[in-house]
């Protein structure tokens, strides 16, 4: 990645910490193009089509941060960090949950221009060795003559690499969408199509409660969690919206989907239960 590469060098990866029947429903209400793909244990990687920074106006790295917002929240808290690059700046973020994003951004040179706390905050968010997996992140913090930014996204990969991840051969960051796209494909990455809450409603409710969503499914915590997603989304959308995000607008209205679906669907298994005759 260089000055000179045009815009259609732009790209991103979403790493999901969640295995993929974990990240596919939230991944399919982005009603985006993407492929999805094991990374390792306990992680999943989306590769975005690249059309709403293409050819809608919007900056990637706000997409991306839209879209990582949206899917780590109805995870329950489960961390997404988005890859980001273009022909000036490269960069990452991390969501979790309803915490404040963290970002870190290089210019195409490999130039740090983030803050060295926001890295630290990225460790322990990951929970990543306070020691060793730090003061392996910290010279992509330093000035460093030889390292541009792809190396510095490089960099970032092979310290989430301690953490399980393991891309699939020929995702490299720093490489454009297409290209990312072909590699995932040559490697049987899964296209994404249809809404997430088919599968839900598809899947033997039992199995999916027993399973280690399911304090989010039902229950106290379903019902404080669908409404948190619903004050969070409504406002969210409607900002994004407003300002015609693509990516922002996405992550509301994923947010009052999920808020809205999961109170939906805790009613109903409740009324279900109640229902559904006992074992003698």
């Amino acid at each position: 990645m260089n000055a000179t590469s045009g815009p259609h060098s732009a790209g991103a990866l979403l790493l999901c910490h969640g295995e993929p029947p974990e990240v596919r429903p939230s991944a399919r209400l982005l009603r985006e193009q993407l492929l999805l793909a094991p990374a390792g244990a306990a992680w999943t990687v989306l590769v975005p089509e690249g059309k709403p920074w293409l050819h809608g106006g919007e900056s990637v790295e706000r997409v991306v941060t839209g879209w990582a917002t949206a899917l780590a929240v109805p995870a329950g808290g489960r961390p997404v960090v988005a890859l980001w690059w273009d022909r000036d700046r490269a960069g990452l973020t991390l969501a979790a949950g309803f915490r404040r994003t963290v970002g870190y951004t290089w210019l195409a040179d490999g130039t740090p221009v983030g803050e060295d706390e926001a890295m630290r905050t990225f460790a322990a968010r990951l929970a990543l060795d306070p020691v060793l997996d730090v003061q392996a992140l910290e010279p992509l913090t330093a000035p460093d003559p030889d390292a541009d930014a792809r190396t510095r996204l490089v960099g970032v990969v092979a310290v989430l690499a301690r953490a399980g991840l393991a891309l699939p051969a020929g995702l490299v960051p720093g490489d454009g969408a297409d290209r990312l796209r072909s590699a995932a494909l040559d490697q049987g990455a899964e296209q994404l199509e249809g809404h997430g809450w088919r599968d839900a409603a598809r899947a033997e409710p039992d199995g999916v409660e027993s399973g280690p969503v399911g304090p989010y499914l039902r229950g106290p915590g379903a019902r404080a969690l669908g409404g948190a997603q619903l004050v969070a989304g409504v406002p969210l959308l409607l900002w994004g919206a407003g300002r015609r995000s693509g990516g922002w607008a996405a992550a509301g209205a994923l947010l009052v989907a999920h808020g809205a679906l999961g109170l939906a669907y805790d009613r109903l298994r409740e009324r279900w239960a109640q229902g559904r005759p006992r074992e003698r």
